[in-house]
């Protein structure tokens, strides 16, 4: 595909979901990611579309985007899929945990689908459904508890906002993994949607301690509200294809840091 044709898809696909991982470009336009890299540096020059951590957005387009469940679910499944079963191997019988809303945590879910009986607390529809039905085999078979707050909904399936809130500050969690739409070593753990973080600071308050799940393409992404510093979370666990800078950041503020090995997605 000449230079051209691919500066125009790669504008089309910024217009229509505002922001684009380099990953899914290349995958899209059939060619290297270091060209998609080039690219973007060469439309961002032209003021066309502003360069980010992983891919690029549309300009002055910030930190409130919020891409949908069904579109996140189908990136960097790998990358989620090790990172869930790093964080399943945390959870043991008996004990009450929360599960934020997103992708990754749904991931988490579908390892503790027909795993030990524990009680879930979440504020996230799919992982509610998720348990409700077991993983594969038609009505759930096991003996998990699942509490499932109310509130508003976010394009992420959350529900967020004082409802949820309310419902938070009664509960007393054993652990709680919650999964983020950035991660920055100025701005902490971030979310685009302020109704978000402020019910993922309540989730954390009613939690002993907080496991973060984040894979790679989180690093240097700032959404417009702050969950948490980094040195607020007990433990990070990430993929393998994680920077060594941001290694060195996260390994330095975060009490524990997990690298899940794997492979691209």
């Amino acid at each position: 595909m000449l230079q051209a044709a691919r500066h125009s898809a790669i504008i089309d696909a910024v217009q229509r979901e505002r922001v684009v991982r380099v990953s899914d470009l290349a995958q899209l336009l059939g060619v290297s990611p270091m060209t998609v890299r080039r690219d973007i540096e060469a439309l961002e020059e032209s003021g066309r579309v502003e360069r980010i951590h992983g891919g690029a957005k549309l300009p002055g387009d910030a930190s409130t985007h919020e891409p949908g469940f069904e579109l996140k679910s189908t990136q960097l499944t790998a990358e989620k899929h090790a990172i869930a079963v790093e964080a399943a191997s945390l959870v043991q019988e008996g004990m009450a945990i929360g599960l934020g809303a997103g992708t990754t945590t749904w991931a988490l879910a579908k390892e503790l689908v027909n795993g030990p009986r524990i009680t879930v607390v979440t504020n996230s529809v799919r992982i509610a459904d998720l348990f409700h039905h077991g993983a594969s085999s038609g009505p759930a078979r096991f003996g998990s508890t699942v509490i499932l707050i109310g509130g508003e909904r976010t394009p992420s399936d959350a529900l967020v906002g004082p409802i949820a809130t309310a419902s938070l500050k009664q509960l007393h969690l054993d652990v709680l993994f919650l999964g983020v739409h950035g991660m920055d070593a100025h701005a902490g753990f971030t979310t685009p949607n302020l109704l978000e973080a402020e019910t993922n600071r309540a989730f954390m308050a009613s939690a002993r301690s907080t496991v973060i799940l984040a894979d790679h393409s989180k690093w240097g992404v700032v959404g417009i509200a702050s969950i948490a510093q980094l040195e607020e979370a007990d433990e990070l666990i990430t993929d393998s294809l994680l920077g060594e800078d941001a290694r060195r950041v996260l390994d330095e503020n975060v009490a524990k840091l997990r690298i899940a090995e794997t492979q691209p997605s």
